[in-house]
């Protein structure tokens, strides 16, 4: 998170978390050239999908910020500012599955719904809509 009371948050992805995706597109790169036609098939998809989500981040780092103007959500579909009268709920929405709990911050903004984990934001999902709580108008 950036910045102090009464000026603009943001909230990105970590280097950490790029820096894992773009090792594991770059070993499925190498799984799909040493395997079999098969291996080749499964490892080159997932090497494309782990380098989507690489151009991603690098092109988009900053997923949230918010100012007293409202939320910028930012993607690879471009930037969308909602005003903080757009959001109808700002909340965490927790699952339990396998022994390992998920938490997603859900930014319900009328027809859009907008979630967020933690490797996108950097830090804990709580702690983002705590703030974004206090911001809020």
């Amino acid at each position: 998170m950036a910045g102090v009371d009464g000026a603009r948050h943001e909230w990105r992805v970590p280097r950490q978390i790029v820096a894992l995706k773009a090792a594991g597109a770059a070993v499925c790169a190498v799984l799909a050239v040493l395997g079999d036609h098969r291996q080749l098939f499964l490892a080159g998809v997932a090497a494309l999908g782990f380098g989507a989500l690489v151009v991603r981040d690098l092109v988009a780092p900053v997923r949230l910020s918010a100012g007293d103007d409202g939320l910028v959500v930012t993607g690879l579909a471009g930037r969308e500012r909602i005003s903080w009268n757009d959001v109808d709920r700002i909340r965490v929405d927790t699952h339990r599955r396998y022994g390992m709990t998920t938490e997603m911050l859900e930014i319900d903004a009328g027809e859009q719904i907008h979630l967020f984990s933690r490797f996108d934001l950097g830090e804990s999902v709580v702690g983002v809509a705590e703030t974004l709580l206090r911001m809020r108008p």
